[in-house]
């Protein structure tokens, strides 16, 4: 049985394509319209009770969260080619910027955005120019966030960046914009990138 994805391509499972395509495990999609609140439905809240994409599931398995689905994916089907195996010294590293997507970029991006006043001490994410500058600091004279090794965190980091800069959301800076390229040249994100784009034509979103 193959892996169901719960998906729309104007969400965030767009990306979790390219985490399907980067392991190689055969997956079906269960087109949801998010347009018309199909994700609130009963079929999707029974197995996530947040009523979001994406949503995943893989026999009896279900998981949610764009970036726990990419780590599962990883240590499920491809351990030790996108995921350091638990006694490497880079797993920490690998966790590490993983996590700091949605925990720090996603929020620090919304609070600068939504001019929200907080104290830096108070919110997990800190400072939006703290944030860029340790974003920075991850890929900074590396190909990827493990050195020359690309991993599934480059998915979710490298992802979450692309994202931000094709909607100025963050400024495209010399070393993100190069990072950036680098992973729209491989070739699982082309194969994930043209499924969504003949995805958004053939449901006239385009």
């Amino acid at each position: 049985m193959s892996v169901q994805l719960y998906y729309h391509p104007y969400s965030r499972a767009a990306g979790t394509l390219w985490a399907l395509e980067e392991v190689g495990v055969a997956y079906d999609l269960i087109v949801t319209d998010i347009m018309n609140g199909a994700q609130k439905g009963p079929d999707l809240v029974t197995k996530n009770p947040m009523g979001k994409l994406p949503t995943l599931v893989d026999g009896d398995l279900v998981v949610s969260e764009a970036a726990a689905i990419a780590l599962y994916l990883a240590d499920r089907y491809a351990p030790g080619r996108l995921a350091p195996a638990l006694d490497d010294p880079q797993r920490g590293t690998y966790l590490r910027w993983s996590l700091f997507a949605p925990s720090v970029i996603e929020p620090a991006v919304m609070a600068k955005a939504s001019g929200w006043e907080v104290k830096e001490v108070s919110a997990g994410w800190g400072r939006y120019d703290t944030m860029i500058a340790s974003a920075e600091s991850a890929i900074a004279g590396k190909d990827f966030v493990l050195g020359g090794t690309f991993s599934m965190a480059d998915v979710v980091f490298g992802g979450t960046l692309r994202f931000m800069m094709d909607f100025k959301q963050i400024e495209p800076t010399p070393i993100f914009t190069a990072y950036v390229e680098r992973l729209n040249a491989r070739p699982a994100y082309q194969r994930a990138d043209a499924r969504n784009q003949a995805m958004r034509k053939q449901l006239g979103l385009q």
